[in-house]
């Protein structure tokens, strides 16, 4: 058979038609519907995935289960979400947020993790937990009123608050509008707390006020202690100092930026031992890092303190 040139053009012809189909088809099985053990979940609007679906915290109450990841649906811009359902230690229950506004949030409840909620002018404190294991992350507080205007008040042990902002804290009217602040009177004193690369922006007041059961305002029952405040950046506009530790035992301080004039940056008074300060970086127009008293002197690992706290 003569082999001709429009043979071989029509036999190239429909090679190349044959490789273009071969390449549109896709390499992966089809699907054949939703079946599998992930069918039941669904994406929420962060990264979490949901297992259960809530119109209001009093559903999401009643429904939620040990390892859950609760998302809601509901608008809840205008209430507070109170948390009152807890997981287990292996367990805990999440409340995911992707970025969904509340009117403050309020955690009275163990192993739990509250992730990625949005607050604008609350009612102060913009989040207040109350519990063992409990996580607060990539959560935003802006603007706190009324109350003492705190951004995030914190009570109990095993407690992780990381990745979270905190803006614009007004002292006017006498408050002491804090980023953070514990303390133990008619609450529990906390242990075992990490407080992690966090943002305070704007803050009237400190970025940290840590008051022990001994302070002279305290109850006088237990002690507070072990605290990690690693990564944060700190800017408190008219406190004397950025972070302010009173009868608490044992506070890592590391890494953190102060990032306004304060006084000085760190405040150690009424028994606060053990403490450890290393790798922070100052504004220039700060005087010392470490103020500290002759009480808390004991155990104490840092640069040489400038005078008292």
């Amino acid at each position: 058979m003569r082999i001709t040139w429009r043979l071989v053009l029509g036999f190239l012809a429909v090679s190349v038609l044959a490789l273009l189909a071969a390449l549109a088809r896709p390499s992966w099985p089809e699907e054949r519907g939703a079946a599998g053990p992930t069918a039941s979940l669904t994406v929420g609007k962060g990264t979490e995935r949901c297992t259960l679906r809530a119109a209001t915290p009093r559903e999401a109450a009643r429904r939620a289960r040990p390892g859950d990841t609760v998302c809601f649906d509901g608008d809840l811009s205008r209430q507070r979400l109170v948390i009152t359902r807890g997981g287990s230690r292996e367990r805990p229950i999440t409340y995911a947020g992707g970025g969904d506004a509340v009117d403050g949030i309020t955690v009275e409840a163990d192993d739990v993790i509250v992730d990625g909620f949005r607050s604008v002018r609350p009612e102060a404190p913009g989040i207040e937990l109350t519990g063992h294991r409990v996580t607060v992350r990539n959560n935003t507080v802006i603007g706190p009123r009324g109350g003492d205007g705190d951004g995030i008040r914190f009570f109990g042990d095993d407690l992780t608050i990381a990745h979270n902002t905190v803006r614009d804290t007004d002292n006017s009217r006498g408050r002491h509008a804090d980023c953070m602040q514990t303390f133990a009177s008619d609450t529990p004193p906390s242990h075992r707390v990490r407080i992690e690369n966090n943002r305070c922006e704007d803050i009237d007041n400190m970025c940290l006020m840590a008051e022990g059961p001994n302070d002279g305002e305290g109850d006088g029952h237990g002690t507070t202690g072990d605290f990690t405040i690693r990564g944060n950046h700190c800017e408190t506009l008219r406190a004397s100092q950025a972070l302010m530790f009173e009868d608490v035992r044992n506070a890592t301080v590391t890494g953190n930026e102060f990032a306004a004039p304060t006084h000085h940056a760190i405040g150690l008074a009424h028994h606060s031992t053990g403490a450890r300060i290393d790798g922070n970086t100052l504004h220039p127009g700060i005087r010392y890092e470490v103020g500290i008293d002759a009480s808390s002197r004991p155990g104490y690992r840092g640069p040489e303190p400038g005078g008292p706290p």
